[in-house]
C-alpha cells in the first residue's frame, strides 16, 4: 500500500491532477494504519488507473471492523474526492479526444453507465418534447424536468427520469413548474426546437427563466435550468448538477460556476463543449452512433464515475422490486388523474400487437389505472381474462 500512495510523485502530473493527489494524500493520512493493512499487488502507472485501484482498496477490501466510528466520515470523504477525480480526469479526456475514442468508451461502459436506460429516457423525452410544458401530464413533466417519485409507472417510464441531473432537491423549481408551467414556456419558447442557438435566444430564455421567480422568495439557481434546457435540445445543452459540478470544471479548465452563473454557463461549458473535436466531427455510422449525435451535448454524463452498482442505483430499477399497486400512508390507494390515465392507455392501445377485444375495454383499463394499477399489468389482466 506505501508504494500504491507514493507512486503519483513519480508521474508526470498536471497541476491540477497534483493537487488533486495531494489533497487525497492528506485524506489518507488519516487513515494509514487501516490502508496499510490492505494487500495491493496492482500498482498502476496512469493517475486514472491509481484512482480506481486506490478506491477500490478502500473501499472494498479495508476491514472496515478495525475502523473507529470518528474515522468513517474521513473514509467517506476519501472515497468522494476518489469518484471526483475519477470523472475530472474521464470528462478531461473530452478535451482531444476525437469522435470515434468517444463512443469506443461509451460502448465499452454501456453496462455501467446504464446506457439503454438512459437512452430510452432520451428517445421518450423526444417524444414528448413537442408538447408545452403546460399541456404535459404530471409525469410527463416530471421526467422532462428531473424528479423521480412514485407514481411513475416503471411500465410505461421504463428508467430513471434522473438520469442527466437529477433536480429532485429543487423544491421552489418544482412547485412553480406546477403552479406556473405556462411561464417556463414562455422560457423555453426561446429556445428553438432545430438548428443553431444564438447567444441572444439563450438570454432571452434566462430572462423569462429569472421572471418565473420574481414574485416569490426564492432564488432561482442554474442547475434546473440547464435540465430543462438539455431536454429541449440535448445536441446543445448540457446539464449540470451540484455534486459533478467540480469535476466537469476542472476538466474543461474553467473555473467552477456558482449557482447563479447563467452567463458563464453560456460562455465556459456550452461553447467551450462546441469547440471540442468530437463534438464538431460526430457522425453516426450505425444506429448508437445516430442516438449519440442526437444527445452529443449529453455525451459528459457518460464519462462521470460509474462502478457496478450504478445501473442498479436507478430509481426505474428499485420500482420493479415494490408493490406494483402504491399506497398512502392510510393504506388506501393513490389515484391517478383520469386525464394522465386516459393518455398513458391510449399510448399503450396503440401498440400493433394489442388486439381489438382488449382496446374495446379502453373505459375498464383506465378505471383500474386511475385507481392506482400498473398500466402493463392492466392490459395483462384482461388479457387472461379475455384472452
Amino acid at each position: 500500500m506505501k508504494k500504491l500512495l507514493i507512486s503519483p510523485s513519480q508521474m508526470s502530473l498536471g497541476e491540477q491532477e497534483n493537487q488533486i493527489y495531494q489533497n487525497i494524500l492528506k485524506q489518507s493520512s488519516e487513515l494509514s494504519l487501516n490502508l496499510m493493512a490492505v494487500k495491493v499487488e496492482n500498482h498502476p502507472d496512469d493517475f486514472l488507473l491509481w484512482c480506481y485501484e486506490l478506491l477500490n482498496a478502500s473501499k472494498d477490501r479495508m476491514n472496515y471492523d478495525l475502523l473507529e466510528p470518528q474515522q468513517l466520515p474521513v473514509l467517506k470523504k476519501l472515497h468522494d474526492q476518489l469518484i471526483s477525480a475519477i470523472s475530472f480526469l474521464q470528462v478531461k479526456t473530452l478535451r482531444v479526444a476525437p469522435w470515434p475514442v468517444v463512443t469506443t468508451f461509451i460502448e465499452q461502459h454501456k453496462d455501467l453507465i446504464a446506457l439503454d436506460e438512459q437512452l430510452r429516457l432520451t428517445s421518450y423525452i423526444a417524444s414528448i418534447r413537442p408538447q408545452s410544458l403546460k399541456d404535459m401530464i404530471p409525469e410527463d413533466l416530471l421526467a422532462f424536468s428531473g424528479k423521480h417519485m412514485a407514481s411513475l409507472d416503471p411500465s410505461t417510464y421504463n428508467f430513471d427520469v434522473e438520469w442527466f441531473a437529477s433536480t429532485k432537491s429543487a423544491k421552489a423549481f418544482h412547485q412553480l413548474l406546477a403552479d406556473m408551467p405556462d411561464a417556463f414556456d414562455d422560457a423555453l419558447s426561446n429556445i428553438p426546437l432545430e438548428g443553431n442557438i444564438t447567444h441572444y435566444e439563450y438570454q432571452q430564455f434566462v430572462a423569462a427563466y429569472l421572471k418565473a421567480f420574481s414574485d416569490g422568495n426564492e432564488k432561482p439557481t442554474l442547475a434546473p435550468a440547464t435540465r430543462l434546457l438539455a431536454m429541449r435540445r440535448p445536441d446543445v445543452f448540457t446539464p449540470i448538477s451540484n455534486n459533478r459540478l467540480d469535476a466537469l470544471c476542472g476538466a474543461l479548465g474553467v473555473s467552477k460556476l456558482k449557482n447563479t452563473d447563467f452567463e458563464r454557463y453560456w460562455q465556459d461549458i456550452v461553447q467551450k463543449i462546441q469547440t471540442l473535436s468530437w463534438f464538431k466531427m460526430a457522425k453516426a455510422d450505425n444506429e448508437l452512433e445516430e442516438q449519440l449525435v442526437s444527445i452529443k451535448a449529453l455525451i459528459p454524463c457518460f464519462f462521470y464515475y460509474a462502478d457496478t452498482t450504478t445501473a442498479d442505483s436507478s430509481n426505474y430499477i428499485k420500482l420493479l422490486s415494490k408493490p406494483k399497486r402504491s399506497t398512502s400512508g392510510t393504506g388506501k390507494t393513490k389515484r391517478r388523474g383520469k386525464e394522465s390515465a386516459e393518455i398513458l392507455v391510449d399510448r399503450a392501445l396503440a401498440a400493433d400487437d394489442i388486439p381489438e377485444h382488449i382496446r374495446s375495454k379502453r373505459d375498464s383499463i383506465i378505471n383500474e389505472v386511475q385507481k392506482g394499477r400498473g398500466v402493463n399489468e392492466t392490459i395483462s389482466l384482461m388479457r387472461t381474462i379475455f384472452g
